[in-house]
């Protein structure tokens, strides 16, 4: 989301959640949404913890957890894990909620992307086998630009034939 973005309908709709399933709605959890919800990036603990302090919000890692799992299951807020050992937040209430995500395996960063061809083998395989997509998901890890740039090699990861090795 952009700045000129209002995060205040996507709060209210947290809070109606949280009030629909009897919890109690805290400044502390409509805190810690404002920081996904401002946000395009995906973040982790790390970062929404780092955030809330820029905020003057001392909110501990375990509420922060405990908000991400009901944003999460709200449907408001999908969470990734791009295999570094933590797991990542965004936002399911951009402009284009339906898009790629490129990993760099060395700094981490996560590049989005959109594919007209996904959607056309969606189509294609409804057409063709009768199966009706309702999501998918592609992640395609490697190297970003910058670290590509800086001379990065990634070791090679295939099989070695033993007779290579000897």
């Amino acid at each position: 989301m952009t700045d000129a973005t209002p995060i205040r309908p996507f709060i209210r709709l947290f809070s109606r959640y949280l009030r629909d399933r009897g919890l109690p709605v805290t400044h502390q959890r409509e805190s810690i949404a404002e920081v996904v919800f401002s946000s395009d990036a995906h973040l982790s603990v790390e970062d929404i913890e780092r955030d809330l302090r820029g905020r003057n919000a001392r909110i501990g890692k375990a509420t922060i957890y405990r908000t991400l799992e009901l944003l999460v299951q709200s449907r408001l807020v999908e969470e990734h894990d791009f295999g570094e050992g933590f797991k990542r937040y965004e936002h399911r209430l951009s402009q284009d909620p339906e898009h790629e995500h490129l990993i760099c395996v060395e700094c981490g960063k996560v590049l989005e992307f959109h594919s007209a061809e996904l959607r056309h083998i969606e189509e294609r395989m409804q057409e063709e086998h009768g199966f009706v997509p309702t999501r998918h998901r592609l992640e395609i890890y490697g190297l970003c630009r910058s670290c590509h740039e800086a001379g990065v090699v990634l070791p090679d990861r295939g099989l070695t034939c033993p007779i290579d090795t000897l």
